[in-house]
């Protein structure tokens, strides 16, 4: 090939690759534009589509009168509960540290304006410090005032200012009926200002108090209680105190409708003695009894075994007899304390209930057995020791 013809094929070769890389960019760029401009609208009514529309509200009838009572019922008592919060104190074992950590929570209600706090013993039991939230979100440290495990009620006292302390209306629970209406408000699970409402089921229920004494004419109710209910008020229909929620039988622990409240009749001479005296003070006997576990031991199956008297008491005046030791070592057993005032006695519980509501200076009648041969003798109670 001459350079004439190797110059045109070099030239012509040079022209068709030029042609054929202009043709590949041209493709790649018009593949780019289209992914970036949006496609032209379908319609002009498109772009000024609006969004999806829910159903048209109904207009909502007039409330019931049950439910407007309901709704009173609960915004007039509900600044009456609390919640409270128990804490134990625990100390870390390396740096010696003190720190605090929740023990649980419940319920409870302002009894007074002069801030003092009604709940269950066993929400505060065990606890080193207490802490009182009331309904305006506003939390103080309270003071225990007093306790009586037997009734499982306690009195704690906040020092909030009166405006914020406003009492609960306190009712009856003596002339109960089973089938009326009652209103629990407290904080299950944590949850505050709960309301749930239910009817007496029944009434005098016996359940046993933290210390195994009985507590009795307890009202049984279906109105849900559940944890953390507990020491919160349980209202009649007028929105006044007819209980103070207790317990619950449940095998899960959650409300199976069946809860027991303590009757306010109970609470109304407990409480003042609680915030007089920090427990209850029952005349004596001036005697000592043993408890069960010794009874059973000795074969004794009813009645409370007199250990000792005090010389000169109430029962070594009314000639009650303690056990003694003779010469020989031999124990010859006291008297067994059967009744008072034919109340039976069967634990030192019911000696306890027996005494609740007598005074210094009343006469009951004792019933005992001794040598196999039962006595009534009447004593002159002397003074709570």
């Amino acid at each position: 090939m001459n350079v004439n013809g190797r110059s045109l094929f070099l030239g012509s070769f040079t022209l068709m690759l030029a042609g054929l890389l202009g043709g590949v960019w041209l493709a790649h760029a018009s593949a780019l534009a289209a992914t970036l401009v949006p496609p032209p609208s379908s319609s002009p009514a498109s772009t000024s589509a609006s969004a999806p529309e829910g159903r048209p509200i109904a207009p909502r009838a007039d409330l019931g009168e049950g439910e407007l009572r309901n709704i009173r019922l609960f915004e007039e008592a509900s600044p009456s509960v609390v919640y409270i919060t128990s804490v134990a104190l625990q100390e870390e074992f390396f740096s010696r540290d003190i720190t605090q950590i929740p023990l649980g929570t419940g319920s409870g209600f302002i009894w007074d304006e002069a801030g003092h706090i009604i709940t269950n013993f066993h929400v505060i039991q065990n606890a080193n410090a207490v802490r009182v939230t009331l309904s305006d979100r506003t939390t103080w440290e309270a003071e225990l005032i007093g306790v009586a495990p037997e009734k499982d009620l306690a009195v704690l006292k906040i020092n909030a200012p009166r405006e914020k302390l406003r009492a609960i209306a306190v009712g009856a629970s003596h002339d109960l009926r089973v089938g009326q209406s009652v209103f629990a408000i407290g904080n299950p699970f944590g949850l505050d200002q709960t309301l749930t409402t239910g009817i007496i089921s029944a009434l005098g229920r016996e359940i046993e108090s933290s210390d195994r004494t009985p507590i009795r004419d307890v009202i049984q109710t279906d109105a849900a209680i559940n944890p953390g209910n507990s020491g919160g008020p349980l209202l009649d229909s007028s929105g006044r105190l007819i209980g103070v929620n207790s317990a619950i039988r449940s095998p899960s622990g959650a409300s199976a409708g069946i809860g027991f409240a303590i009757p306010v009749d109970a609470v109304n001479w407990v409480v003042p003695e609680l915030i007089a005296y920090g427990k209850l003070r029952r005349p004596s006997l001036d005697l000592e009894v043993a408890n069960l576990y010794v009874t059973r031991r000795l074969g004794i199956e009813e009645g409370l075994l007199i250990l000792d008297v005090t010389p000169g008491g109430a029962a070594a005046r009314a000639g009650l007899q303690p056990t003694t030791r003779n010469r020989r070592g031999e124990i010859n057993l006291g008297d067994l304390i059967i009744a008072l005032d034919s109340q039976p006695i069967r634990a030192p519980g019911d000696l306890r209930l027996a005494l609740e509501r007598k005074q210094p200076g009343d006469t009951v009648k004792v019933t005992i057995r001794r040598a196999r041969r039962e006595f009534t003798l009447p004593l002159v109670l002397a003074a709570p020791k």
